[in-house]
C-alpha cells in the first residue's frame, strides 16, 4: 500500500504562563491507503492536539516543528500531490482541510450549527470546495452523502434541524458532512464517546464499512481499547504528549510491551468477570515532566534508570516497537 500519512517529529510547542509546553513530543507514525490507525491515550495525553496539528486548526501561539508529509490528489496537470502540511500557508490549509483531510468531532451536538438544517450544512460542506457548483447538484450530492452514512430517509432528515435527531444520527450528519467533499483521510476523535453501546456499535460499523469502500486512511483517536479492537488496524499509544508504544493491534492488545498500554488494558472493562485494576497516579503536567521516562512515577516495573533518560523506541518484533528500557536490556 501507497503511504498516505507520513508523520516525522511532529512536535507542538503551547505558551502557557508556567512557559512553553509540548502536548505532542517528537511524535512519528505513518498511514497508509486504506488504512487505519488507532491512536490511544488518557485524557491529556496530547491524542486531540496531534489531530488539530494535522488540520491546522491549532490555537493562536502555537508552534510546529518537524514534518507531516500528505499524498493529496494529483492536481489537473497530473502534478503529484504530495505535501509538507507543517510548510502550507492558511490559504493552502484552507484548500486541503475538509476536501483532502477531514475530522469528526467528539459532540456533534456543539459541531453542527443549531439554526442550520442539516441539508444546508452537508451542502455547505461541498460549496466550500466547489463553489461554482449548480444548485441542484449540491443538494443531490448532499443526499447521496447522507444516505451513504446510513442516515435513513435522508430526503426527509436533510430538512430537518440538529435538535431533531438523535444522537446517532446527529453523529451519521457529521460522518455525512465529513465525507461530503471527498477527503483521503479521515480523523475521528472519539466519535462514540456520548452514545450507548449500541449505536457505537453501529457507528463503528459504518466508519470501518466507509474505511473499506472507499480506500480512506482513518485515525481514530480513543481512550477505549475495546474500540480500537474493532476499528484499527494498528495502534499508536501516547502518554504525556509522546509515542510510547506502536504496533499491530492485535499483537500490541494481546502482548504489549510498554508498562502503559499493559495497565490501560488491565483498567479496560471486559465481557469476563474480573476486577479493574486502575493506574496509579495521574498524567504529569507538562511543565515538569520527569527527567526520565515519562511515566516512571507510576509504572510498577520501574528500574533506576528509568528516572535517569528519556528511553528510545526499541523494537520488540517486527513492526512492534516502545519506549521502554525492558524490551531487548
Amino acid at each position: 500500500m501507497a503511504t498516505l500519512l507520513d508523520v516525522r517529529s511532529l512536535t507542538v510547542e503551547l505558551p502557557t504562563a508556567a512557559g512553553r509546553i509540548r502536548p505532542v513530543n517528537n511524535v512519528s507514525l505513518c498511514i497508509e491507503r486504506g488504512e487505519s490507525l488507532g491512536l490511544v491515550g488518557e485524557s491529556g495525553s496530547g491524542k486531540t492536539m496531534l489531530a488539530l496539528a494535522l488540520m491546522g486548526l491549532l490555537p493562536p501561539g502555537a508552534r510546529v516543528s518537524g514534518e507531516v508529509w500528505f499524498s493529496g490528489a494529483a492536481d489537473s496537470h497530473g502534478t503529484d500531490g504530495r505535501k509538507n502540511l507543517t510548510a502550507l500557508d492558511e490559504r493552502a490549509l484552507r484548500a486541503v482541510r475538509g476536501r483532502e483531510i477531514a475530522m469528526i468531532f467528539q459532540e456533534p451536538m456543539t459541531s453542527l450549527n443549531p439554526v442550520m438544517r442539516i441539508g444546508a450544512q452537508v451542502e455547505e460542506a461541498i460549496r466550500a470546495h466547489e463553489p461554482d457548483i449548480r444548485a441542484e447538484t449540491v443538494r443531490r450530492r448532499a443526499i447521496a452523502a447522507l444516505e451513504r452514512a446510513a442516515v435513513p430517509d435522508p430526503a426527509l432528515r436533510a430538512r430537518q434541524f440538529p435538535h431533531q435527531l438523535s444522537g446517532g444520527l446527529r453523529q451519521r450528519a457529521m460522518i455525512a458532512m465529513s465525507l461530503a467533499a471527498g477527503p483521503r483521510l479521515l480523523i475521528a476523535d472519539e466519535p462514540t464517546t456520548a452514545l450507548d453501546v449500541t449505536v457505537q456499535k453501529q457507528i463503528l460499523e459504518l466508519l470501518d464499512k466507509l474505511r473499506r469502500q472507499l480506500r480512506l486512511g482513518l485515525l481514530f483517536i480513543t481512550h477505549d481499547l475495546g474500540v480500537v479492537a474493532q476499528v484499527a488496524e494498528r495502534v499508536a499509544v501516547l502518554y504525556a504528549g509522546r509515542l510510547v508504544e506502536q504496533g499491530p493491534a492485535r499483537e500490541v492488545l494481546s502482548r504489549p510491551r510498554h508498562p502503559y498500554t499493559e495497565g490501560l488494558l488491565a483498567a479496560s472493562p471486559r465481557l469476563t468477570r474480573a476486577p479493574l485494576t486502575p493506574i496509579p497516579g495521574s498524567v504529569p503536567r507538562l511543565d515538569a515532566l520527569p527527567p526520565g521516562c515519562a511515566f516512571e512515577p507510576r509504572c510498577p516495573k520501574r528500574l533506576p534508570e528509568c528516572a535517569q533518560a528519556l528511553p528510545e523506541l526499541r523494537a520488540a518484533s517486527p513492526g512492534h516497537s516502545a519506549r521502554c528500557v525492558l524490551i531487548g536490556g
